[in-house]
């Protein structure tokens, strides 16, 4: 693993295929590295004569994925990780293991993205229970903070679930899970976490933070491709019924031929490999990811982390702050997905068209640029997005 120092001065642009856009769009899909794509090549080209495919290529990538999951997000057992295809898919399964009780509710900060939250819709109105969903206050300074406290308040005696991101997928609020875990545990309600826009740039220790769930779809910082979602599974889980009934969950490791499968078994595969979805051996996609994971791992979450906060540093903020833009304290937010407010009286579409003249791309967020850089970017990049933000203010 490269040392902080030596990633804070090594860009891995030349890894990617970016050369003639500035990409600070990472919160809406990674780019893949050129030996992601052609990871998937070799996976596409494997399942071009069928016949040569052995019963061990149905398992081992997926094992390599767990192991390199695990690692990461520095889980004991790799048995504890799922994969899924999706943040949406994961969070049914908790839904469905869950025992919810009339009167209860299930916090959910404002704004979350909709696959977490119209799961706990349809949930709310099965078993009668309340939807909390915890608005921050305006001040943006201090947003972070106060957000925080006001999580906190909102878990009671009551609560049999709270749901939320690492940061919040719009502006990059950056939410104590510690502290909200504690506060569950206590009250006796599940944590389950919305990994979508940090694990992969941001450290996540399962240890510390005690998630009874962890979802990170693929795409996005984990670098990997679209259609695919690792998922952590805490031990209140770890005994629940699937969302699907398939081979690939209950098939033993100890089987060497395939006619076996027409003795069918009452056990699934253990802990949280029973959530595997139907088809989980797809020898394009998951050749990829594991691609993705281990250049992660090689490279350091920690070190990314570092690199984001080193190109998003009190230079960059104070060169927007002087053209009106606002962003929140340092301490209050990510330094890998950071929200940055309008002025008043913005032409967004005239803001968002600079900004693609200029092949610049971030996302829009309501009256916020989402900026999303990762170890890809540059200093480069950092000073045309501000040479942008001037030319339009002029």
């Amino acid at each position: 693993m490269h040392s902080i120092q030596e990633i804070s001065s090594l860009c891995k642009k030349s890894l990617f295929q970016l050369d003639d856009v500035r990409y600070l769009n990472c919160a809406y899909m990674s780019p893949l590295s050129k030996s992601v794509e052609a990871a998937g090549i070799v996976g596409m080209q494997r399942k071009r004569i069928p016949t040569a495919l052995k019963r061990s290529d149905f398992y081992e990538d997926s094992e390599k994925i767990r192991q390199l999951f695990a690692q990461m997000i520095f889980a004991q057992d790799p048995y504890q990780i799922a994969i899924v295809p999706s943040l949406s898919y994961g969070m049914a399964i908790i839904a469905k293991n869950t025992n919810f009780q009339r009167g209860q509710n299930i916090v959910v900060t404002s704004e979350e993205f909709p696959s977490n939250v119209y799961t706990w819709l349809r949930v709310c109105q099965e078993h009668d229970l309340t939807l909390k969903i915890v608005e921050p206050d305006n001040q943006l300074n201090n947003c972070g903070h106060q957000w925080n406290e006001k999580i906190l308040e909102a878990i009671d005696g009551d609560t049999a679930l709270v749901t939320l991101g690492h940061v919040h997928w719009t502006n990059g609020t950056l939410f104590n899970l510690k502290e909200i875990g504690q506060r569950a545990r206590e009250c006796g309600a599940a944590l389950i976490i919305d990994g979508a826009q940090s694990v992969g740039a941001l450290p996540f220790n399962v240890s510390e933070i005690q998630p009874d769930a962890l979802f990170c779809p693929a795409y996005k910082w984990l670098m990997g491709p679209y259609g695919n979602c690792l998922g952590y599974f805490g031990s209140r889980y770890l005994n629940g019924i699937p969302l699907e009934e398939n081979w690939l969950n209950r098939y033993p490791y100890d089987s060497d031929s395939f006619q076996d499968l027409v003795i069918y078994r009452d056990e699934y595969r253990p802990k949280a490999i029973r959530y595997d979805v139907g088809e989980m051996s797809n020898f394009i996609l998951l050749p990829m990811i594991v691609r993705a994971l281990e250049q992660l791992v090689e490279w350091g979450i920690d070190n990314i982390q570092t690199y984001c906060r080193n190109l998003v540093n009190h230079k960059f903020i104070n060169k927007i702050g002087e053209l009106g833009f606002l962003v929140a304290e340092e301490d209050s937010r990510a330094a890998h997905l950071v929200g940055i407010s309008l002025p008043d009286n913005i032409d967004l579409e005239k803001l968002r068209s600079l900004l693609i003249k200029n092949k610049i791309l971030v996302s829009i967020r309501g009256q916020s640029i989402r900026l999303a850089p990762n170890i890809y970017n540059d200093e480069d990049d950092m000073n045309a997005f501000v040479d942008a933000l001037r030319q339009f203010r002029n």
